[in-house]
């Protein structure tokens, strides 16, 4: 009976899954790309020149991919019914970590090893706290969100630190593409890929919707709850060590403001996406889309010259109805 419970719990998450599911979130997905075609056409509308430039849409990809990697990352989480506040501020810290004059010194490898290391390690502290220290998910990041904020700033002293390391800042040039394909892309579609064979795939992906569905039926599987946890932490702690990485690519420097707001829009975009922050149910294809979805009113908005605080009522309306929807189909048993 119990491991019943713990597969009921872990077939709803699947983006294939029974064909009704199935169905259901490829709806989901084609509403997300509908969204995307009509932003896609109110910029072409509005901006035909500038925002169907081929220059302009490669933007819009690199850009989108930083905060992709990150939410690739998020999506694990949510769909184990936790939550990582600190994304945003691990960026910060391991990009000026890695910007370091006395990192650059090791090259290319010094500065992709130190942002991967620091991305790892806050995770590793996260899920050691949350996993084993017994503290709630919310308070564990929220605390990890201060004090690498803090640290970032104590290693910058509030100064931008410049990359010369040339190896690095060649792969942001357009010469580095490869069939018009900026790298950072190529890297953001293949952690994509990798997300969505390890969420649907392996038993890693099984065991995070099961333990997001019902930790305490998981438990009695015998699934170790908390050691599941502490992989996911870790896997988000490397997302965001990559994602560190590809934006001292794309800035060439590191500071400790980069990352403002990441946590925020990673959720928002995963939410939008189909993954219940409730746990139980997550979609790596989804989130993508919700990742394009905002990058794209980015861009319009910008190209447009209207005001950002536009753009986040926009963006939080976005959310209102994703939310609202994903209730309306929970009462109706999609979940």
């Amino acid at each position: 009976m119990t491991l019943s419970t713990a597969k009921d719990t872990t077939a709803p998450a699947q983006e294939g899954g029974r064909r009704p599911l199935g169905l259901r979130a490829d709806v989901r997905n084609l509403s997300l790309l509908g969204v995307l075609a009509v932003l896609i056409a109110v910029g072409g509308f509005t901006r035909p020149d500038e925002f169907l430039a081929v220059s302009n849409l490669q933007l819009v990809l690199t850009q989108a991919s930083v905060i992709g990697v990150v939410t690739v990352g998020m999506t694990f989480v949510i769909t184990s019914g936790g939550i990582d506040l600190s994304v945003g501020a691990i960026v910060a810290l391991a990009s000026v970590w890695a910007t370091t004059l006395a990192t650059q010194e090791y090259g290319f490898a010094g500065i992709l090893f130190t942002a991967v290391a620091v991305g790892v390690g806050c995770g590793l502290v996260n899920g050691l706290l949350i996993a084993y220290g017994g503290m709630v998910p919310f308070i564990a990041t929220l605390a990890m969100f201060a004090s690498a904020r803090g640290l970032a700033l104590q290693i910058t002293d509030g100064r931008t630190q410049i990359v010369s390391v040339d190896s690095v800042l060649d792969l942001g040039i357009p010469d580095a593409y490869i069939l018009g394909i900026p790298p950072l892309v190529l890297v953001f579609a293949a952690v994509t890929v990798a997300g969505w064979l390890v969420l649907n795939r392996t038993t890693f992906g099984r065991r995070t919707v099961a333990v997001g569905g019902n930790a305490e039926a998981a438990r009695l599987a015998g699934i170790d709850v908390r050691r599941q946890r502490l992989y996911l932490y870790l896997l988000s702690g490397l997302c965001c060590g990559i994602a560190a990485f590809l934006l001292i690519i794309l800035s060439g420097s590191g500071q400790n403001t980069n990352g403002n707001l990441y946590e925020l829009d990673a959720i928002a975009a995963a939410i939008i996406g189909g993954t219940l922050l409730t746990g139980g149910r997550g979609t790596i294809v989804g989130s993508v889309l919700g990742v394009l979805v905002f990058t794209t009113i980015t861009n319009i908005f910008a190209l447009n010259n209207l005001q950002s605080d536009v753009q986040q009522i926009a963006k939080g309306a976005i959310i209102v109805a994703a939310v609202l929807v994903q209730h309306r189909t929970a009462r109706h048993g999609d979940t």
